[in-house]
């Protein structure tokens, strides 16, 4: 959960808004606008996109929501969890990034101006709801990649944490700030941040409810590579979609069963994750693509891989 007036705080300090997102832009690459993919509508709080050609495999989930600075209300978490529940069964999906459609701002958080009419019982189910969302997310068994090309705050980080990778300009601004609401991350950030950047420095920023930028972001670990904006304002996508090609030739069973076997083994000793692995591994023993690419790498060609 998060607040806009912080969002808002954070904007100011930035000196200026990032410019309007339009189409066109860097050669072979899908824009951040409205000219790629599909199944998108101007009313949709949540765009999802299954992009073709050199992309194919690829899957953009676009925040959307302009007035709010993208706040999660209870229906862009029931659109959220909708969407992340067809992926996870969707075998022609190789890769997601998360990102926004609004320029400057990535997630604001938690919408608390609905949240502010909402009875208490209200506000503890919609936390609840929000955070199995965001857990669902996490557990998606194809990489996953967060595209953060303005402000996250609050839900809004917890839901870029909940990703595999984190991309941002930087310009980019990113907190957990609960503390100033005299609340807690309650979707997650208590236990990812800490496994992200370590206990005391995640203590710290939690405690203090600080806000970095992209270039403290990459130097403490929270995001794995940051990039400077440009003039369409969607640089950290651009980047988060040159990293999700570089996944799409890999084994498609094997990607799946190594996410599986590194979010599992990080959270157990190394005897059991080693086991974990071995477990793993042998799941790739019986598919046709380990005799694709044996035949692949004797044939010196690239690999012909199906996911079977």
């Amino acid at each position: 959960a998060a607040t806009s007036a912080a969002t808002s705080a954070a904007l100011g300090r930035t000196g200026q808004r990032a410019p309007p997102v339009r189409g066109g832009g860097v050669a072979a690459l899908p824009s951040a606008g409205r000219s790629y993919g599909s199944q998108a509508k101007e009313e949709e709080e949540l765009r999802v996109r299954y992009l073709d050609d050199e992309h194919k495999g690829i899957v953009v989930l676009g925040l959307n929501r302009s007035h709010a600075k993208n706040a999660l209300s209870k229906n862009l978490v029931k659109m959220m969890s909708k969407a992340v529940d067809a992926l996870k069964s969707d075998k022609k999906v190789r890769t997601v990034i998360f990102r926004s459609e609004v320029p400057g701002i990535f997630c604001a958080g938690a919408d608390l101006k609905e949240r502010a009419k909402m009875h208490s019982s209200e506000v503890s189910s919609f936390v609840s709801r929000a955070r199995s969302t965001i857990n669902e997310l996490a557990n998606l068994p194809v990489p996953t990649i967060a595209a953060i090309d303005g402000t996250a705050l609050g839900g809004g980080l917890e839901l870029a944490l909940a990703c595999d990778i984190r991309v941002a300009a930087s310009s980019a601004k990113m907190g957990l700030v609960e503390t100033k609401l005299a609340i807690i991350p309650g979707a997650g950030g208590t236990q990812r941040l800490p496994r992200t950047i370590g206990v005391s420095l995640a203590k710290e920023l939690i405690f203090s409810a600080r806000i970095v930028d992209g270039e403290e972001a990459k130097s403490i670990g929270l995001i794995s590579h940051v990039v400077q904006q440009n003039e369409a304002g969607d640089a950290a996508y651009r980047r988060a979609l040159a990293l999700a090609r570089e996944f799409l030739p890999q084994g498609p069973v094997a990607m799946r069963v190594a996410k599986l076997a590194i979010n599992q083994g990080m959270e157990v000793d190394l005897v059991t994750g080693l086991a974990i692995e071995e477990a793993c591994y042998a799941q790739t023993i019986p598919t046709k693509d380990r005799i694709e690419g044996l035949l692949a790498f004797k044939e010196k060609r690239p690999p012909r891989y199906k996911g079977e």
